[in-house]
């Protein structure tokens, strides 16, 4: 499982390489070149899936088959 993952932002280009939390869905996050709060394109169930350049730890583990993906994941 990947536990870092490269943020690129959408506005601005800035990127980020940032540490996923393992237990539970990023939804905001500010970006550190031009301050924008970045959230979930529609679909997504976090920053990291819509920006990073790997998906959250719970969508890794639901595409590899393993059990107990994180709940805020359960819907995709």
């Amino acid at each position: 499982m990947l536990l870092q993952s490269t943020i690129t932002c959408p506005h601005c280009s800035v990127t980020k390489t940032e540490t996923m939390p393992t237990d539970a869905c990023q939804f905001f996050y500010e970006c550190t070149g031009c301050g924008t709060r970045l959230k979930p394109k529609s679909g997504d169930c976090c920053v990291f899936c819509s920006y990073g350049s790997v998906p959250c730890p719970p969508i890794q583990a639901e595409r590899t088959g393993e059990s107990g993906g994180v709940s805020c994941c359960a819907s995709r």
